[in-house]
């Protein structure tokens, strides 16, 4: 978890230019003494040139003053003008006192980013630098792909402590970056299509019903055209362009009959097809079918342009596609080519058109999850969102507007992977910049608070374990929730609730009226908030019995517990072997896993056993999604298997890779998964970016256990549905394990 939030924060982070002489000694610095040409990202912490330790010259960048669950980071950004089969990072780098607690330590990065996202990234996580060293020399070396268009670099302190950098070098292939050969750049057609790229043209501020059907029609046609002409899957047209080339003349049409020649006009721009109905994809295994029999609706098209869009339809197309691949070994769409325009705070009307285009069609052709999706009433369908959110995203003028409907779309998709992750305008503006210092969950259907972010503050709140919120500044818990729902992206409903609690006394003012209920009775708390820079707060969700200095201990002389929210894989033989005479094991996976150990601790548990199978999308008929592969989880030799009981414990904290670890583990012979609903959203995610620079990503392949049941929405198997009452959080227990424990030693 910690390595996709650094890589998402350099993501975001890394847009700033760079100066033209590197400055990687750090002796150039602006007149209020920063360091040339290097941004600063992160939560907490300072970036500061320091000349009185240095490695070479007069200065050394310094990183300090992170709090103890935050990071600081600095950064530079390079243009990949040359080649070269790999690129190496040196640097010096000294340490004082960090890496005080797990997964905190200091490092070096490297990203190396194609036109859509990363393609690799390094920030040594697995050999951070802990302590206090003298200065001593660090490398990073990842290949570099020939899609690479940037590189970016720079220092990295995670937690407590103080970390100093200097005299950093790039190197290709051994030699030095200016001795690199230079790049080659071949630009395809679709490249060099930079009319729009400042605006659309398009004015619109209202719609009319007729031009709501004519933008709905556009949008499906745009998509399919996009995804199934062999033109344009060579590069040869920006779509982008090409929508608001045809944009003005389809808001202008007043028939059906007057859209289809606007269409069929448009369509001959993109060149005739050929070799109809060869190389098409063997649909009779499939799991999904494309979704395309909208094309044949006489309603909707002209007899000649049914039968344009049926030939582009079984047009002969290559493996490859200009605006989407398959990654290699896992099978998750890989979005290319989709610019972000960033310099658009509030992009225009025909951009923010374009921004629920791109992302219905997505949804359409390459969300394996699709055919979950629910709606209000039967006759809904996908096809209707499309119209629905036509004249909101057109009404949508500002910046934050634009923002909360582009997020009440992606939580029709109903995928906690999708949301608008650090968007700064929806933080700042919409959640605002106060943060109480007290934790709240939903439990037994009510507002809890279960703990404090802070102790000191928590205790100077007035707030205690146990008490429920019922209003905020007067308006009722209810009303509130279900204003904010629309804004909170989720799988189910657990998982929302999850996600709401966490925002919940959030705001606006540095001072807020809550009305509680305490043992039954109503109270009235003025609740002091905080922004970041005034108070630190630890965001780890603490049920009181995680080890705090380890990934392991025993509960009892034969019960041991391991929290994989801190698990070192390189621990497990000497863990195991601890826990080898024990009656039972609980793995706590309520957490994100520190690292990746389906198959080194699942070999533990089990001789080889199928977990898990795959669906995955097809670049040549998009909409297809067939079985891909699946896996088997355990060691043979049986000897070597654990032979206690094993519980597994799981809530709406256990998402993604921590739902495919229970999955694997519950495969091993008698393993009883305890808890309540996981959060639903599994499967390797695929990351794309909306104009005005909006992150976004959605679970990119369909994740089923060997039988073929969904986990999608559903969230993992639960054997034994168990769920924290408020009385246990007053009483400060941490329930679910006190029930795996009882499991284990009684039985019970």
């Amino acid at each position: 978890m910690l390595k996709s939030l650094l890589l998402l924060f350099c993501l975001l982070g890394g847009v700033a230019g760079h100066a033209q002489t590197p400055n990687f000694d750090f002796e150039q610095r602006t007149p209020d003494g920063a360091p040339v040409g290097w941004y600063r990202f992160g939560g907490s912490g300072k970036l500061t040139l320091d000349s009185t330790v240095h490695h070479g010259g007069r200065y050394a960048l310094r990183l300090s003053d992170v709090v103890k669950s935050d990071f600081v980071a600095s950064g530079w950004r390079i243009p990949t003008s040359f080649e070269g089969k790999s690129i190496t990072l040196t640097g010096y780098l000294k340490t004082e006192q960090t890496g005080q607690q797990p997964n905190q330590y200091a490092g070096l990065w490297l990203r190396i980013d194609g036109e859509s996202g990363a393609l690799a990234f390094d920030n040594m996580q697995q050999r951070g630098v802990k302590g206090s060293t003298d200065w001593q020399q660090y490398t990073i070396t990842l290949p570099l792909p020939d899609k690479a268009v940037s590189l970016n670099i720079g220092g990295l302190l995670v937690g407590s402590g103080t970390a100093w950098f200097d005299d950093l070098a790039l190197s290709v292939d051994g030699r030095p970056i200016e001795q690199a050969p230079a790049k080659v750049i071949r630009l395809s057609k679709a490249q060099t299509d930079t009319v729009f790229h400042a605006g659309s043209g398009i004015d619109l501020n209202t719609v009319s019903p007729q031009q709501i059907d004519n933008l709905a029609v556009l949008g499906k046609i745009w998509g399919f055209v996009k995804y199934y002409h062999p033109a344009v899957a060579a590069g040869n047209h920006n779509m982008d362009a090409e929508l608001f080339r045809i944009m003005p003349d389809i808001l202008n049409a007043r028939s059906t009959a007057d859209r289809s020649a606007v269409l069929l006009n448009w369509l001959a721009r993109f060149g005739t097809v050929s070799d109809a109905g060869s190389r098409q994809s063997n649909t009779s295994q499939a799991v999904h079918k494309p979704d395309l029999a909208w094309l044949g609706d006489t309603k909707l098209f002209s007899a000649p342009l049914r039968a344009q869009l049926e030939a582009i339809r079984q047009a002969r197309r290559p493996n490859h596609h200009y605006y989407v691949s398959m990654a290699q070994q896992i099978g998750n769409p890989e979005f290319n080519h989709e610019f972000a325009y960033r310099h658009m705070k509030t992009p225009d009307a025909g951009y923010r058109l374009l921004s629920l285009y791109r992302f219905w069609n997505i949804i359409h052709y390459f969300f394996p999850y699709k055919h979950l999706i629910t709606y209000p009433l039967p006759t809904d369908t996908w096809h209707s969102v499309l119209r629905e959110y036509i004249p909101q995203f057109v009404k949508a003028g500002d910046s934050l507007a634009y923002r909360l409907t582009t997020l009440s779309l992606i939580g029709r998709v109903q995928d906690t992977h999708t949301n608008l992750w650090g968007d700064p305008i929806i933080q700042n503006q919409y959640k605002g910049t106060f943060f109480a210092p007290v934790q709240v969950r939903y439990i037994e259907r009510q507002f809890v608070v279960t703990n404090f972010y802070n102790d000191s503050l928590g205790a100077k709140s007035g707030l205690k374990r146990g008490d429920i919120i019922q209003t905020i500044d007067g308006t009722p818990i209810a009303t509130l929730v279900s204003q904010r729902q629309p804004y909170y992206p989720a799988s189910n409903e657990p998982t929302q609730f999850r996600d709401l609690s966490r925002d919940l006394l959030r705001g606006h003012t540095a001072l807020v009226q809550l009305g509680i209920l305490r043992d039954g009775q109503p109270q009235t708390i003025a609740l002091n908030r905080y922004t970041g820079n005034q108070a630190t707060f630890n965001r780890t969700i603490d049920y009181g019995s995680y080890p705090r200095d380890s990934c392991y201990q025993l509960l009892h002389p034969d019960v041991g517990y391991l929290y994989l929210g801190t698990i070192k894989a390189s621990k497990l033989p000497q863990i195991m072997q601890t826990f080898k005479d024990t009656k039972g094991l609980v793995i706590d996976l309520r957490c994100y896993p520190s690292e990746f150990v389906v198959f080194t601790l699942g070999k533990y548990l089990t001789t080889p056993t199928p977990f898990v199978k795959f669906t995955g999308g097809h670049v040549k008929t998009p909409g297809l999604f067939t079985w891909i592969t699946s896996l088997n989880v355990g060691q043979r030799g049986v000897d070597d298997v654990y032979k206690g009981k094993v519980v597994v414990l799981v809530n709406q904290e256990t998402q993604s890779q921590a739902e495919y670890t229970t999955m694997a583990f519950q495969s091993a012979p008698g393993v009883v998964v305890l808890g309540s609903t996981t959060a639903a959203a599994d499967g390797n995610v695929s990351p794309f970016e909306l104009p005005g620079g909006l992150r976004t990503m959605i679970s990119g392949i369909g994740v089923y256990y060997p039988d073929g049941r969904e986990t999608q929405r559903v969230g993992v198997k639960v054997d034994v549905e168990y769920h924290p009452t408020q009385a246990g959080i007053k009483a400060g227990k941490d329930e679910l394990l006190e029930r795996a424990v009882s499991l284990i030693r009684d039985g019970k």
